[in-house]
């Protein structure tokens, strides 16, 4: 999709923005500025770049410069993500925030290469999540002299983690126009509330004011995919949902994610996660067993 260029509001007296939210941006977008997202609370679909992945409680991400991204909360399909209990903390600088010159210092070779990193976007994981996270709540806070000290303990950490996988495939995205973006926001969005149903090219070829023909070829240049792909990717994502609630058979996840034949779900399953959905079921059950024992101790 090509994403709405946004301006990240910055204070007079600051050289970063960081803030405590309570929503999301539900508009795909990109900005010059890197992000790190840390998500307190809150689950959905993320749309980053080329990716559709889930979100969920704790996650932090590094996006680089220019990287486009939207987040959806999954509650019933609604637009209104605040009122679900969404929680984050968003921190927002320029590469050279602290100046030009810092990044030519011997000390800081490794914040360029990790810049370089983030252009691709960025999930932490393991011990590195879990010591930027009272780092990052801290820096919320800061005040003077002690929000640069935080920023650079968060960039040291991040720039010596080998505790993350690149989101991407790609680093370099179309940037658009607001006509172009709310095109492609209208799309997403009717998708979003309507993935379990059976939706036509003629159907959202409409909604974009687009022949069928024109639609295919202008969403596989916005997305460097087929919107089938996108559909197939957003029903999975929501398919991976239920299998980790655990509530409904395969089947019926099948049927409510809006694929009527149960083959084809676990083919188009095992093609965009590489496993069965009873074998990522199995496994996520696994995990958070493991999990649970592991915070007994």
């Amino acid at each position: 999709m090509k994403p709405h260029f946004h301006k990240v509001p910055l204070q007079l007296e600051s050289s970063f923005s960081i803030r405590r939210d309570s929503s999301f941006g539900s508009l795909w977008h990109y900005h010059p500025e890197l992000e790190l997202h840390y998500l307190i609370k809150g689950e959905g679909v993320r749309f980053i770049g080329d990716n559709i992945s889930n979100f969920a409680d704790g996650e932090i991400l590094l996006l680089g410069e220019n990287l486009p991204h939207k987040w959806h909360c999954r509650e019933d399909d609604s637009q209104d993500i605040s009122q679900y209990g969404v929680e984050t903390i968003v921190l927002h600088f320029s590469s050279n925030c602290m100046g030009n010159d810092m990044l030519l210092l011997p000390e800081a070779r490794l914040l360029p290469l990790l810049f370089e990193k983030a252009k691709k976007g960025m999930v932490i994981t393991n011990e590195t999540r879990n010591k930027l996270i009272p780092l990052i709540e801290a820096a919320s806070k800061a005040e003077n002299l002690d929000r640069l000290i935080a920023l650079l303990s968060i960039l040291k950490i991040l720039s010596e983690t080998k505790d993350y996988y690149q989101i991407t495939r790609e680093k370099n995205f179309y940037q658009s126009d607001k006509y172009e973006t709310e095109r492609l926001n209208i799309v997403c969005s009717y998708t979003m509330a309507n993935y379990s149903q059976p939706i036509t090219l003629e159907q959202i070829a409409a909604i974009s004011n687009l022949t069928a023909t024109s639609f295919c070829r202008y969403f596989k240049l916005m997305t460097n995919k087929t919107y089938y792909d996108f559909l197939t990717e957003i029903r999975i994502s929501h398919a991976c949902h239920f299998l980790i609630e655990d509530k409904i058979s395969v089947d019926q996840i099948a049927d409510k994610c809006g694929f009527y034949n149960i083959s084809n779900f676990y083919r188009q399953f095992k093609k965009v996660i590489g496993v069965t959905p009873l074998t990522y079921k199995r496994v996520y059950l696994m995990t958070e067993k493991f999990n649970e024992s592991l915070s007994l101790f």
